[in-house]
C-alpha cells in the first residue's frame, strides 16, 4: 500500500463551512475504482481532505495489488474514526454503497453508521438548469466556478492506468493515479461554494428594498412591476439571472433582485360556500342570501360554484400557491392565482421577504 499525503498551502474558499460543522470534525471523501459494481470491480485508492492546525490537508491510499482493498479500507476507517461529518461528491449513490458492499464481500466490520453525511451532489442537483448547467458533473461545477485542474485524465481513462501500474509500475502511472484524485479533494473543496446557490433557496430572504416601477414593453404599452432587492446570506461566487412565468432574477454577489409583473385588472374572488349565495346575471354578481333574499326571483339564480364570485378592478400580484388570501383568479377554470396588492401589504416588509422567497422557489422548480 502506498499512502500520499499533502497540506494544501496558501489554499481557500470562500463558503463557510464551518456553519454546517466543527471543521476538525468534517472529512472529505473520494474513492477511485474499476468499475461501477463492488462485485466485479476493484476499490484501488481512498482519498480524503481534512482540516488540521489551521490548514487543510489530503490523505490518499493506494492499493498496490489487488488484494489490498482490505488493507486500504482498514487505514481509512482507522483514520476517519476520529470525524463525525463526512462530505463527499454523490457519495450517496456511489462511494458510500461501493464502500459498504466491498466490506460485507471481505468481511471487514465496518460501516457509516456513525457519520452525518452530506452529498454536494444533492444539494446542488436540484438547481442545475437554473443555474444553466449542462450537467451537474464536479467537473462542470469547477469550470462553472473556474477552477483549474492538473490532472487530465477522466476516471475511466485510469482505470487502464491502474491496471497497467499492477503490471508495470512507474513514477508517471503512480503520480497520474494521485495526481487525479487529489484533484477530485481538491475540486470537491473549491465545490463547496456552489453552495451559495442551495442557501439561496433554502434560506429565507430578507427584502431590504421594495419598490414598484413603470415601464414602456416592446409595443409601448405601458407595463408595472414590482422590484424586491435583497441581499442573500451568503455572496453568490458567480453572477447568474434565470426568468420564468415572466418573473426575473438577477444574482451578483451580495447584491440579487427579483422583478414580477403586477396586474392592473379587473379579477374575481370565488366563494367556497356557494350554497349559501345567489347568483344576479344582469349584475354579474353573486350576493349572500341573506341579502339577496328580496332579489325578485326572476333576478336570481341559485349560485353555482363557478359564479359565486364578486369582481375587483385593483393591482394583484401572482402566487403560485395559496401564500396570501383572499386569492383572486380570472376564471373559475383558471390556475393562475393573484392576491391584491393593497396600502396595507405595501408596508408590510415581512410579507415581501415571504414573498420572495415564494418567487424564487417558484422559478427553482420551473426548470
Amino acid at each position: 500500500m502506498r499512502i500520499s499525503e499533502e497540506t494544501l498551502e496558501n489554499f481557500s474558499f470562500f463558503y463557510p463551512l464551518d456553519r454546517l460543522a466543527p471543521l476538525e470534525r468534517i472529512l472529505f471523501l473520494d474513492i477511485e475504482t474499476t468499475g461501477f459494481t463492488a462485485k466485479s470491480s476493484y476499490l484501488y485508492l481512498i482519498g480524503c481532505a481534512y482540516f488540521l492546525a489551521g490548514k487543510w490537508h489530503t490523505i490518499q491510499w493506494l492499493a498496490e495489488t489487488y488484494e489490498q482493498e482490505a488493507e486500504i479500507l482498514k487505514a481509512f476507517f482507522d483514520f476517519a474514526k476520529r470525524y463525525r461529518y463526512l462530505i463527499h461528491f454523490n457519495g450517496n449513490n456511489f462511494d458510500l454503497p461501493f464502500i459498504t458492499q466491498k466490506c460485507a464481500q471481505l468481511a471487514l466490520p465496518y460501516n457509516f453508521e456513525q457519520f452525518q453525511g452530506l452529498d454536494l451532489y444533492r444539494r446542488i442537483a436540484p438547481y442545475k438548469f437554473f443555474l444553466k448547467l449542462p450537467n451537474c458533473k464536479q467537473k462542470t461545477l469547477e469550470q462553472f466556478l473556474g477552477v483549474d485542474r492538473k490532472d487530465v485524465f477522466s476516471g475511466g481513462e485510469l482505470i487502464s492506468i491502474y491496471h497497467e501500474y499492477l503490471k508495470n509500475p512507474s513514477e508517471f502511472s503512480e503520480n497520474a493515479l494521485f495526481l487525479h484524485n487529489a484533484d477530485d479533494l481538491k475540486g470537491m473543496l473549491e465545490t463547496l461554494d456552489m453552495l451559495a446557490y442551495y442557501d439561496l433557496f433554502n434560506q429565507p430572504v430578507k427584502a431590504r428594498r421594495v419598490q414598484a416601477n413603470s415601464y414602456r414593453d416592446i409595443n409601448g404599452n405601458r407595463r408595472r412591476e414590482l422590484l424586491i432587492l435583497f441581499c442573500p446570506e451568503i455572496p453568490l461566487p458567480r453572477p447568474v439571472s434565470a426568468n420564468a412565468n415572466n418573473c426575473f432574477f438577477r444574482g451578483e454577489g451580495a447584491e440579487c433582485s427579483l422583478k414580477i409583473p403586477i396586474f392592473e385588472e379587473e379579477l374575481k374572488y370565488f366563494y367556497s360556500n356557494y350554497h349559501d349565495y345567489y347568483y344576479l346575471p344582469t349584475e354579474d354578481v353573486a350576493l349572500h342570501k341573506s341579502v339577496a333574499g328580496f332579489v325578485d326571483k326572476a333576478y336570481r339564480l341559485p349560485a353555482s360554484a363557478a359564479n359565486c364570485y364578486t369582481r375587483k378592478v385593483s393591482s394583484y400580484l401572482p402566487q403560485w400557491d395559496f401564500l396570501f388570501t383572499p386569492f383572486f383568479k380570472r376564471d373559475y377554470q383558471s390556475r393562475e392565482l393573484f392576491f391584491e396588492l393593497t396600502d396595507e401589504m405595501k408596508k408590510d416588509r415581512q410579507a415581501f421577504s415571504a414573498y420572495a422567497t415564494h418567487v424564487l422557489n417558484m422559478m427553482a422548480s420551473s426548470y
